[in-house]
């Protein structure tokens, strides 16, 4: 079970937002992946539970931010309902997309399990839904993946398999890339890995 702490900044200024402290393992019919979120200064800024069923669909989903809360799962395309800090308006949406995302690196790993793409694949065009900071408004976004290179690097625990992805953000054209080895990101726009207790889950 890797565990572990991202550093979490502004992808186009570096401003620092945190950190976020987390565990994840594949199991019998999944993945799951549970996080912390702190502020810059230590305080709780926000929580994230996913989980993706053996495909990488995602068949759970709840966040937390900003008193803030989203539950989700793959229905119909995507289905979520969030909640505003009073719980008065709780407001359902549903779009035909693939899965969700937003900054943490959860959603990049649950969308390569999704993707599962090779070096030869051509590049595949998702619909996704982000649910932006800092109250996790929903917004549908168009992107298209591509694995670059896998490569393997020397460990002290043996070679560690790393993946290269390069994403295109549809609606401008910008690109970056996401670099993966198993369940965790070792860097992406926005994300380092600063700390990890245990090795990566290698999946089949």
């Amino acid at each position: 079970m890797p565990r572990g702490r991202y550093s979490l900044h502004d992808p186009h200024d570096h401003t620092p937002l945190g950190e976020e402290h987390f565990h994840c393992a594949p199991g019998p019919s999944g993945w799951r992946y549970v996080s912390q979120i702190t502020t810059p200064d230590g305080g709780h800024r926000g929580s994230v539970d996913l989980a993706v069923d053996e495909l990488g669909r995602p068949i759970r989903l709840e966040l937390h931010a900003a008193s803030w809360q989203v539950r989700g799962a793959a229905l119909d395309g995507v289905t979520w309902v969030r909640t505003d800090p009073t719980g008065t308006q709780a407001t359902e949406g549903n779009v035909r997309a693939h899965a969700f995302t937003g900054t943490s690196p959860a959603f990049l790993v649950g969308l390569t399990r999704l993707l599962r793409l090779t070096p030869d694949s051509p590049e595949t065009r998702v619909r996704l839904v982000a649910f932006t900071d800092p109250v996790l408004a929903p917004l549908t976004v168009d992107q298209s993946w591509a694995l670059l290179r896998s490569e393997a690097h020397a460990t002290d625990n043996g070679p560690l398999m790393v993946d290269e992805y390069q994403v295109s953000a549809l609606d401008t054209g910008e690109r970056h890339t996401v670099h993966i080895t198993g369940d965790v990101v070792l860097a992406a726009p926005g994300i380092e890995l600063e700390a990890l207790e245990t090795p990566p889950s290698v999946f089949p």
